[in-house]
């Protein structure tokens, strides 16, 4: 079976950025399945000029990642209630390189909520670009106590969001494998 390609998203520009310890450890979740190809995006990397998706607001190696991608795993910071202008951008940058192809996200922030309201927020974005969100997300709330300075995550929250992410990314490359098929043989 061929392996399905999941970008994950690092949502956020952010210098202090705290999500970014959990976009890591997605992306090694990730790559340690025997039947994923992990491709981890980061926003810095990147140059988005202007806004929309017209060729001059493209970063062509980010449209090269979307392209090959079956599906993406979005990491979103929750600031002010909602995501961070910067992962708007990025997504923005494209179009028709998202259509039929799953989405998964992972909420973050330093309170309680663990980013539920900037999904809430970004769902309504994604659906629009024709992405296909699954049914259920991972949170990361108070996500400065889950993580050591280090980047490990702390041994009591291990096995509760091994079991969560491994939900999702078998959800998401159920998915993504459905979808790849259906659009491989779509007339």
């Amino acid at each position: 079976m061929d392996k399905i390609t999941i970008a994950v998203l690092a949502g956020t520009t952010r210098e202090k950025r705290l999500s970014l310890t959990p976009a890591r450890y997605i992306e090694e979740f990730g790559k340690k399945l025997p039947d994923c190809e992990v491709i981890f995006v980061d926003p810095k990397d990147f140059n988005f000029p202007g806004d929309g998706n017209d060729p001059e607001g493209k970063d062509p190696r980010y449209s090269a990642i979307t392209e090959k991608a079956d599906g993406f795993f979005i990491v979103v910071p929750e600031y002010n209630h909602s995501f961070p202008g910067s992962l708007k951008r990025m997504l923005d940058s494209e179009w028709q390189n998202y259509f039929h192809k799953p989405v998964a996200f992972a909420g973050v922030s330093d309170g309680g909520w663990g980013g539920t309201r900037a999904i809430e927020s970004i769902v309504p974005v994604v659906r629009e670009m024709r992405l296909v969100v699954l049914g259920f997300d991972v949170y990361f709330p108070r996500v400065q106590d889950i993580f050591e300075d280090s980047g490990q995550m702390k041994a009591q929250f291990t096995e509760r969001y091994d079991k969560s992410l491994g939900d999702v990314y078998s959800e998401l490359l159920w998915f993504a494998r459905l979808l790849k098929t259906g659009r491989t043989s779509r007339v």
